[in-house]
């Protein structure tokens, strides 16, 4: 989200860069708006790019995000120029490697349509007028019935933002669906999405945004329980060979609690929500599972480690605050989530004090495990081997509180 990054400086951005690609990220995707400061912050962030060695892997692909950037007129392609002229042909702009395009993507825009006509041809006039600078390869993320892609001459594939997440849960949804639930929207994409035209998948650890009607009005949560983002993780490597791009959400989207990166910028009015909340222990964990997808394989576990996760109170505490709990605050459960590696046999302990303990004998390998959490207890993981402790995840800071100060549904994410 560039739109995060009023105050990055080149160096902030290279930090960023260096830290994603330790960890196996390949390039970010800019989600960019109409504001001149963000197209500042782009060129700052291609010169930090122009500072890493040439055997670094790092590209990017510009997101147009459509609910800021107008797409009423002929002239309001301008806004998306701006950037493309400047950065399409940088060595650091992803190039598909079907067309060798300059890779391109949105956020929304079903609804545009730059003077044309419709939604159709204010696209096909957009490639035209991208493609006389560089050519492109477009992959946007429009809501709407996949169906309407085959419609579109425009598209070289399509992006489903919303395939990370159950977003068709709510509040009346039974147990049965709510357990593991089904990540199953892709299924129309790809139905949709032939003459070898690329899918890209989305895959996020959480979602919870706390805006009330007097801000942006976003006040929900989707259900990350039962290990989602391993879940998606796995999900997406057994059909790796269907999937040209995962996109993991996000970076930095404080807004909606789901980043991976450090909490660093300029928040959206988050700071109540995330603040004392860093999600780091994703960014290391993704690793594994971006290893695995780019290799068609799991490596085998050499480290025994403990990654664990919890909400900050239980869901139904009441919280002295003028915006509400947010809607379908009822469909999560209050659990710390663990996902164990050990290199050999081992027993894991779970604890919320010092006295309350869920014991586990797991294999070699990596286990999905969870427990209640404890009103007022914080969480504490220990990997135990021949009487010994090997390994202790203990995030100090956390507290499980049963009076909360405010409705906070993000996650407190910790690792050994």
């Amino acid at each position: 989200m560039v739109g995060n990054t009023y105050p990055y400086s080149v160096q902030d951005w290279l930090d960023d860069i260096k830290l994603a690609s330790s960890y196996l990220i390949d390039g970010f995707v800019l989600n960019v708006g109409q504001e001149d400061w963000q197209r500042d912050r782009v060129r700052d962030c291609f010169a930090a790019a122009a500072q890493l060695p040439s055997t670094t892997r790092f590209w990017f692909i510009f997101s147009f995000d459509m609910t800021s950037i107008p797409g009423n007129v002929a002239s309001d392609v301008s806004y998306l120029t701006a950037y493309y002229q400047a950065h399409s042909g940088d060595a650091r702009m992803f190039k598909h490697y079907r067309t060798g395009g300059a890779t391109v993507s949105t956020f929304s825009g079903e609804n545009c349509t730059f003077g044309q006509g419709s939604m159709e041809n204010g696209w096909a006039y957009v490639k035209g007028v991208l493609n006389a600078i560089t050519p492109a390869y477009f992959i946007p993320s429009f809501f709407i019935d996949p169906s309407r892609y085959n419609g579109i001459s425009a598209i070289d594939g399509a992006f489903n933002w919303n395939g990370g997440w159950p977003i068709q849960l709510n509040a009346g949804s039974s147990r049965s669906d709510l357990v593991n639930a089904a990540l199953n929207q892709d299924n129309a994409y790809l139905q949709n999405l032939t003459g070898g035209r690329t899918f890209m998948a989305a895959c996020s650890p959480w979602f919870f945004t706390h805006y009330g009607p007097n801000t942006w009005n976003k006040n929900w949560i989707y259900r990350g329980d039962d290990h989602l983002f391993v879940r998606r993780w796995q999900q997406l490597i057994s059909m790796r060979n269907q999937i040209d791009i995962v996109q993991v959400i996000s970076w930095n989207d404080y807004g909606e609690s789901h980043y991976i990166g450090p909490i660093k910028g300029a928040q959206p009015n988050s700071q109540a929500w995330v603040d004392g909340y860093p999600h780091e222990a994703w960014l290391a964990l993704n690793s594994y599972f971006a290893a695995a997808f780019k290799k068609g394989a799991y490596a085998p576990v050499t480290k025994d480690q403990i990654f664990m996760w919890a909400r900050p109170h239980p869901k139904d505490a009441n919280a002295p605050e003028s915006v509400p709990r947010p809607t379908n605050w009822q469909i999560t459960d209050d659990k710390i989530w663990a996902v164990i590696f050990t290199t050999a046999p081992a027993t894991v302990e779970l604890y919320t004090t010092a006295t309350d303990k869920v014991t586990f004998n797991v294999p070699a390998g990596m286990t999905k495990l969870s427990r209640d959490s404890a009103p007022d207890g914080g969480m504490k993981g220990t990997i135990v081997r021949n009487g010994a402790v090997v390994v202790e995840c203990n995030p100090i800071g956390y507290r499980y509180e049963s009076r909360p100060g405010v409705y906070n549904f993000n996650a407190a994410v910790a690792m050994s």
